[in-house]
């Protein structure tokens, strides 16, 4: 049985650490660097960095903050926000990058999806969806940081990236980020039965049993946001992440 996956989602902005709610005011967390350091330290088995702004500011991956994260980073890193181009996609795998992850740009896009994955294989593409519900009507993906409602149901859109080439989803609900009182369960337990590749549930885990609730909705891993930057629910700022003796009993697995 393969081990569920529980990794720290870092947001990036003006290449500082943040962390928000809902999307919304981001708070300064501290440097990048140093959160990498700790993590070393932590045994982390991977860690995923979003830029925040990099696609409504239309600006590219900050390639040199990235190449410093890769020189000091003992495990494999994802990294998303501001991928526009190919070259893109190669300079940031050159750099030491694992994965590729892909928002507004695979929704304006689709076939940018298929052409990294014909080059570097699907493994490499994974395809953050924000999931908001209006005030009326159903859930809809959003795109540019939360900004802009897609044309799609996260249904319908989970359904087209997979048959793109995507070789992941993240899926977050923006009306559950940053709270810390659990995920949508619902939304992931729908969205995982309508793809067969892995999903990783983001958005809302304020506690360890929120991590096994995702699971047993049917995420295949759990990204922490606010878990992973704060001490606890009061929000004061502490890098951590649980230990691998408290993922193992809270998950049941050995």
């Amino acid at each position: 049985m393969l081990r569920t996956r529980v990794i720290p989602c870092l947001l990036l902005e003006d290449e500082g650490l943040v962390k928000s709610i809902n999307f919304k005011k981001p708070t300064y967390i501290g440097d990048p660097i140093n959160s990498v350091r700790i993590y070393n330290e932590l045994e982390v088995d991977e860690l995923i960095f979003l830029d925040i702004k990099a696609s409504i500011n239309s600006t590219p991956p900050p390639f040199k903050k990235l190449e410093m994260i890769a020189s000091e980073c003992f495990m494999p890193f994802s990294y998303g926000g501001g991928i526009r181009t190919l070259d893109d996609v190669k300079k940031l795998f050159d750099l030491g990058v694992e994965k590729v992850v892909l928002n507004t740009i695979a929704c304006e896009n689709l076939y940018f999806i298929t052409q990294i994955a014909d080059i570097y294989g699907s493994q490499s593409v994974i395809i953050s969806i924000d999931v908001k519900k209006p005030l009326f009507g159903q859930n809809r993906v959003y795109i540019k940081d939360g900004t802009k409602k897609s044309q799609y149901t996260p249904i319908e859109y989970v359904k087209i990236v997979e048959n793109y080439g995507a070789g992941e989803i993240m899926l977050n609900s923006i009306d559950k980020e940053g709270l810390m009182d659990g995920f949508d369960l619902a939304l992931i337990d729908k969205i995982s039965d309508a793809i067969d590749i892995p999903l990783i549930a983001t958005g809302g885990a304020g506690e360890l049993l929120d991590i096994k609730k995702a699971k047993d909705a049917g995420a295949s891993a759990i990204a922490l946001g606010s878990m992973a930057v704060y001490q606890n629910k009061n929000r004061g700022i502490l890098i951590n992440f649980p230990t691998q003796k408290e993922l193992t009993t809270i998950l049941n697995e050995d």
